[in-house]
């Protein structure tokens, strides 16, 4: 029985440090050395070398001369353990919660109000509430109000919605998408 004991004992601890050293360290190393942009987060830059945001969290934009992104309940990249990516999670309002119908109804007004037809993706939240994309219409609708803002040509950010629209994965799979930081990234060097 001692002996069954020991060969226990060398099992446990072996299988201690694969799992808790050796698999995890092995993992970092092909994260860090084959995707490294990736495994650190996506982080976009500014030119100065601050972090603007991750291209994989949505960011909040409010001005007329940006783009706006998906409604939220996540207070982006505010906060202190928000860091540069935000504090992620969903407000599990069930469809027919009022605070839900208001404040969906207050981002329709909001958006009519900038010239903005209300899309889906502009009214309603993902899943997660971290999406960063939104579809080429909802775009498309934003686009009369950024050129006036930017006292540019609504052709001119057209072009720029059009660049950085993103084609279905593989060409068949989910459907294509703008990201907002890398819009507005771009919008900001244009």
């Amino acid at each position: 029985m001692i002996h069954d004991f020991w060969i226990g004992l060398r099992c446990s601890i072996l299988l201690w440090i694969v799992t808790a050293f050796l698999y995890p360290a092995l993992i970092l190393g092909i994260g860090q050395g084959v995707f490294p942009y990736q495994a650190n987060g996506s982080l976009l830059t500014r030119a100065q070398g601050s972090v603007l945001g991750s291209a994989l969290i949505g960011q909040t934009f409010t001005g007329d001369r940006y783009f706006w992104s998906r409604p939220s309940t996540t207070n982006y990249s505010t906060g202190e353990q928000a860091g540069p990516t935000g504090v992620s999670g969903a407000s599990n309002l069930a469809p027919d919660n009022p605070d839900l119908w208001e404040r969906i109804q207050t981002d329709a007004r909001r958006l009519k109000t900038a010239g903005t037809a209300p899309t889906a993706d502009l009214l309603y939240a993902s899943g997660s509430g971290l999406d960063p994309h939104i579809s080429p219409i909802a775009a498309r609708a934003q686009i009369d109000r950024v050129a006036k803002a930017r006292s540019q040509t609504p052709e001119q950010i057209r072009i720029l919605v059009d660049r950085h629209t993103e084609s279905r994965f593989l060409g068949i799979f989910g459907e294509p998408a703008v990201n907002v930081l890398l819009l507005n990234s771009a919008l900001d060097q244009s």
